[in-house]
């Protein structure tokens, strides 16, 4: 059976699915008469299907349809928000999609809404949990997730991105698409699905169909309304309720086939059958019409035909007119293949990146990692490399490779010995520093004194070793390690810039252990806010790494984190990013330790959080918890500071409530760990002052950012982003009480050290710049409020996006500075635009959305709208009720 026959299957079965059984025959013979056996092996689906079935699955909804006799599912109206439907797209069992228009902005999407909602729970939690999906992936590659709502009557639909192309196995026959071609292609494909897995989402039905060529060119991933999230896997398996309806078995692992756990390896086998066709232009195991433990049972009996013996038989290569591959290629074509879809899942390659890296190595024609280390295929690769060079230098290779066989022993034996002592000196160091820093960022007791004399002690003794100068400077930068740790960023510095001296003079400039004393002290810079030197010092140490470290190795990956780090805290969030994406690849590629590898998805997950992506910092930070839990225990500061920043998340999305328990729990952990006194306690207090702020409990948050502020400004000095941070809650409560001159001049301090620090170019100063019109609102001076508010608007959209929630929060304050100045027109623009934005995407109980409504109700009035006037006002009502409700 082919692909399209499989595809018509599928589709049948799931438009068969919802009928009534007695109904399904009729169904099926009207819709393929031409093809009897197309109709029994879909009732045969649907008996297996039928076995599984509970009661709200299926009996509720042959009843519903003995009643109603809804042949499909027709919405009432054309309007889903702000897309109107232009024609239907297609028809499922689980839901129909509909092109759409978005007339304000001239775009296209696609629509689809659930059929039936109200029949199956499990339906309706299949369709909520593709849109959780879709929301957490972030990704060129991958149809994005638009929009989300329900309709009056409960029915659930979301906007998704529209997508016009052709399958790629399609595209590549119509095309004629040479080898290079289609293996770039796939390994876009690959790319975007390692991207899901790094979000803890496997796809599940990866199959041609499900990947489109668009018109330029590119691939979109789509469908996943299968999808998984890994950390589910682990639920009782009757929670699916047939592997016939979560997968297209001509694509399926064999365990897959057989209902058993699905994961990683899942998609990786499929892949591989993918690029099985592209390479051969057949499947690999014609499903024909055996079952899917018939078919499970053929794949782990006999290894199905390299795709080079499937051309050389049919003579027939898919690429056309486009040069075949040569002998040796096919070898290695095979292998990939064979290698992603081997029927033993810990014989396939673990990742889908260590799949990507090999097609990396094809078409860069270096030996792959899955073919066999023999020195014949590696002489092979070099020979066709530099095919020129070994021809003038045949009589000097065979001296060389002579050469080399007589002192391979010995140079193994010798670097394994260098290698060995390496480890252990850096393992010694480790725990050193360790002893200190109870993790990766965790330091010790600022105020204890035993912590503080043992290291004075042991910067004495560290000065006593000039005739040990490797030592002595490891010493210094070790020791300067400690005191950045404890906030002692004067005395850090000494030793830190000494330690980076004495390792020029003994190593030269181009060193790995020059970019790590450079990289020690780029680090210290961003503790001291100093950012373009923090981004120079880092830069260059990385620089310095990837001339002399293998790709994947560990120093690479440190670097990047720390490069990663600079950028986020200048800002650059964007940049940042895929930094950091490729310091996690690194450490899952290299199977660094687990809390390397949390600490670079927390880091990942900081960049997504203030770029605005919020679900997918969630996820992040969710993962990283777990890690942190099971390496360090309940009560230690790792954990505290991913407790935390999940509470910032409650706190941007106005979940405030949640956002004060989380951030009381990692109070308690840090001060429990670091004391009252302590700067880590100090950010703490910070967090939870600003949500008590927001709860309206202005005394209580007064108490604990005063505290806050004084151990900042001691521990960073009066011109640092952590006292500004403070500043900045306590101007809050000062607005708040009234004191509209003490909150000009708290905030006005604050963007006073922003610009200091940043420039001119970061969101915090439109932060500052938006609270300092705010306390020109109280002194109703309005003009100087507008200014200022279009001056914060401006750079909200220059640094994170038109999108943002901070620029919906700057729209809704313009619209109320202009709506004072009684331009009502002007100020119902800014407060709608800055409404549409914030309601997609925050807790509807939000104070900017309260304000926003009550101020749209009465410029509406004013403009003599009373209907949008009344909907607002009524809104604004029903809100503050349930708001006073909860706080009963």
């Amino acid at each position: 059976m082919d692909a399209a026959r499989w595809d018509r299957l599928q589709s049948l079965f799931h438009a068969a699915a919802d009928l009534p059984p007695e109904q399904q025959r009729a169904f099926l013979v009207a819709r393929c008469s031409d093809d009897p056996s197309l109709v029994e092996e879909a009732l045969s689906l649907l008996a297996a299907d039928a076995q599984g079935d509970s009661l709200l699955d299926r009996g509720v909804a042959s009843v519903a349809h003995q009643v109603f006799r809804a042949p499909s599912y027709t919405p009432d109206s054309d309007r889903f928000g702000p897309y109107r439907l232009t024609r239907l797209l297609g028809e499922g069992g689980m839901g129909v999609v509909y092109l759409a228009e978005r007339d304000d902005l001239g775009t296209v999407a696609a629509v689809k809404i659930m059929r039936d909602a109200w029949l199956s729970p499990s339906r309706r939690e299949r369709f909520a949990a593709e849109q959780r999906t879709l929301a957490q992936l972030n990704h060129p590659l991958i149809a994005r997730l638009f929009d989300a709502d329900t309709l009056a009557d409960g029915t659930p639909w979301f906007v998704m991105e529209y997508i016009e192309g052709v399958p790629l196995t399609t595209y590549c026959t119509t095309n004629s698409a040479s080898l290079t071609r289609r293996l770039e292609l796939f390994r876009s494909v690959c790319e975007a699905v390692q991207h899901a897995h790094q979000h803890l989402i496997i796809h599940r039905d990866l199959k041609p169909s499900n990947i489109l060529v668009t018109n330029d060119g590119g691939v979109k991933l789509l469908d996943f309304g299968i999808a998984k999230q890994l950390d589910s896997l682990d639920a009782a398996r009757d929670q699916t309720r047939t592997g016939h309806r979560v997968m297209t078995p001509a694509y399926a692992a064999p365990e897959q086939l057989r209902g058993g756990r699905v994961g990683i390896h899942t998609d990786v086998y499929s892949l591989g059958v993918v690029l099985y066709e592209l390479l051969s232009g057949r499947l690999p195991f014609d499903p024909g019409t055996k079952t899917a433990d018939e078919l499970a049972a053929a794949i782990d009996e006999r290894a199905p035909d390299g795709p080079s013996v499937v051309v050389r038989q049919s003579g027939l290569w898919p690429g056309g007119e486009a040069p075949r591959p040569s002998t040796s290629e096919w070898g290695d074509l095979d292998v990939l293949c064979l290698t992603a879809m081997h029927h033993d899942p810990k014989r396939r390659y673990a990742t889908v990146d260590l799949l990507i890296r090999d097609i990396d190595h094809f078409l860069g024609r270096e030996p792959l990692a899955a073919r066999p280390d023999t020195v014949g295929y590696r002489l092979g690769k070099f020979v066709r490399r530099n095919r020129e060079a070994v021809a003038a230098s045949a009589i000097a290779l065979t001296l060389v490779v002579g050469l080399v066989a007589f002192y391979t022993a010995r140079l193994a034996r010798a670097r394994n010995d260098a290698v060995t002592e390496a480890v252990r000196a850096r393992r010694i160091q480790e725990f050193t520093l360790g002893l200190f820093e109870g993790g990766d960022r965790a330091a010790g007791p600022s105020d204890s004194l035993r912590a503080v004399s043992l290291v004075d002690r042991g910067v004495r003794d560290a000065r006593s070793l000039d005739g040990e100068p490797i030592v002595q400077a490891d010493l210094y930068l070790t020791l300067g390690g400690i005191y950045r740790k404890l906030g002692k960023f004067a005395r850090a510095d000494s030793l830190i810039s000494l330690g980076l001296e004495r390792k020029r003079a003994l190593y030269g400039p181009r060193n790995p252990e020059v970019a790590s004393a450079l990289v020690a002290l780029g680090l210290l810079r961003v503790d001291q806010a100093q950012f373009p030197e923090a981004e120079r010092l880092v830069r260059e140490a990385l620089d310095v790494t990837t001339r002399t470290r293998p790709p994947d190795h560990p120093d690479v990956a440190k670097v990047n984190a720390a490069l990663g780090r600079v950028l986020q805290e200048r800002g650059a969030y964007d940049a940042a990013i895929p930094v950091l994406n490729e310091v996690v690849r690194i450490n899952e590629a290299t199977n660094a330790r687990p809390a390397d590898v949390g600490a670079s998805l927390s880091a990942l997950a900081d960049a997504h959080f203030y770029a605005g992506h919020y679900a997918i910092s969630d996820s992040l930070n969710t993962r990283v918890l777990a890690i942190y839990r099971a390496t360090y225990g309940e009560k230690h500061p790792m954990v505290a500071e991913i407790i935390g920043n999940l509470g910032a998340s409650q706190f941007d999305r106005g979940n405030y409530t949640d956002a004060e328990r989380l951030d009381r729990q990692a109070l308690a952990i840090d001060q429990a760990y670091y004391g009252a006194d302590h700067f880590k306690t100090a950010a703490d207090l910070t967090s939870l002052g600003r949500a008590l702020t927001f709860e309206d409990r202005y005394d209580e948050a007064t108490v604990v950012l005063t505290q806050a502020l004084s151990i900042r400004e001691r521990v960073f000095g009066p011109v640092h982003p952590m006292v500004a941070s403070t500043l900045n809650e306590l101007g809050n409560i000062a607005y708040q009480h009234e004191q509209f001159v003490d909150a000009e001049r708290y905030f006005g301090r604050m963007l006073s050290i922003y610009r200091t620090i940043y420039g001119d170019h970061h969101y915090l100063i439109a932060l500052a710049t938006s609270n300092l019109a705010t306390a020109k609102m109280g002194q109703k001076d309005f003009p100087g409020a507008e200014r200022l508010y279009r001056e914060a608007l401006r750079r909200y959209a220059e640094t994170q996006g038109p999108e943002h929630l901070n620029v919906g929060i700057a729209r809704i304050k313009l619209g109320r500075a202009l709506l004072r100045q009684r331009r009502f027109a002007e100020a119902e623009e800014e407060t709608h635009a800055g409404f549409d934005l914030l309601v997609k995407q925050t807790n509807p109980a939000i104070g900017f959305l309260q304000n926003a409504r009550k101020d749209l109700a009465i410029e509406y009035d004013s403009l003599g709208k009373r209907e949008d006037a009344a909907r607002f006002r009524a809104a604004y009502r029903a809100e503050s009720t349930k708001i006073a409700a909860k706080k009963k």
